[in-house]
């Protein structure tokens, strides 16, 4: 997408770096994952600083390449409809979250999966372009960074990761052993790196002792085992998936507003694409 380069990213906005990495990354396949990111660096960046003239300029250019992606996917509801757009966003979140989760389970542990748990993490971040966050992603996110952070310390200790939180309370990220052999920032102008790849800059840099995951727990309470699926003979894309949960999005923001029959209605639609496959 990016027509509009962006210079290189200020100092003061490098906890917004991997978010804007992660836009480019998935400009091609996820265009409007990669819309909200870059909006989400856009707010964040806007609080941190937006006075200075290298962050002001920086800024500038980020909200030119927002403007030219909301005229390009002008007609995607997701973009123009934040209730759509947040459902959409959550699901590719927990797509990431959950290969990487059942990845760990059956102890496939390489840098992959790392990855796949990092940027589940950075893309419920990127949810609260649409709001305060709901318990449940709060406590996703803060898994998904501390099984980010233990695996790649094992493998980089040449040590084997045990599977699910066991034994892990208490894992934390040596900060400055890790960033003193980081990359310098990216700029925009960077060409986005691979989706197979890891790099060792993408694990987040904040400590993480004093999370406590119960033993026994492969991962936060509600986190289902799979990507659900339909039971019966109707086999479901994911797009019918992204569909269902639209409606059920619709159906939550109708009942905040005490609107029984939208809601209601809603939930029928979402009904009847999952039990037979049309809407």
């Amino acid at each position: 997408m990016a027509a509009t380069a962006l210079p290189p990213l200020p100092p003061q906005f490098k906890s917004i770096q991997h978010h804007l990495r992660t836009a480019q990354e998935l400009d091609k396949r996820e265009p409007v994952v990669a819309y909200y990111c870059r909006l989400y660096a856009m707010q964040t960046g806007m609080k941190i600083d937006s006075k200075t003239p290298e962050c002001r300029k920086f800024l500038s250019k980020l909200m030119d390449q927002l403007e030219a992606m909301k005229k390009q996917f002008g007609d995607n509801e997701a973009i123009t409809q934040e209730i759509v757009g947040s459902a959409h966003v959550e699901n590719y979140a927990l797509k990431m979250f959950l290969y990487a989760d059942n990845e760990d389970r059956a102890g496939q542990f390489h840098k992959n999966m790392i990855k796949s748990f990092y940027t589940a993490s950075l893309l419920i971040d990127v949810l609260t372009v649409f709001g305060e966050l709901s318990e449940e992603n709060v406590q996703h996110r803060k898994y998904a960074r501390w099984k980010a952070a233990y695996i790649h310390n094992c493998l980089k200790n040449g040590e084997t990761p045990q599977p699910g939180p066991i034994g892990m309370e208490g894992e934390s990220f040596d900060v400055e052993r890790e960033e003193a052999g980081s990359s310098s920032l990216p700029s925009g102008t960077a060409q986005p790196s691979s989706s197979s790849a890891y790099e060792a800059n993408n694990i987040p840099t904040s400590n993480y002792t004093g999370i406590h995951i119960p033993p026994g727990a492969h991962a936060p309470a509600n986190t289902p085992a799979e990507v659900p699926h339909n039971t019966g003979e109707v086999r479901l894309t994911p797009e019918d998936f992204a569909r269902a949960q639209k409606y059920c999005k619709y159906a939550g923001s109708a009942l905040q507003y005490e609107d029984v029959s939208t809601a209601v209605q809603n939930l029928q639609k979402a009904l009847k694409l999952l039990i037979t496959g049309r809407e």
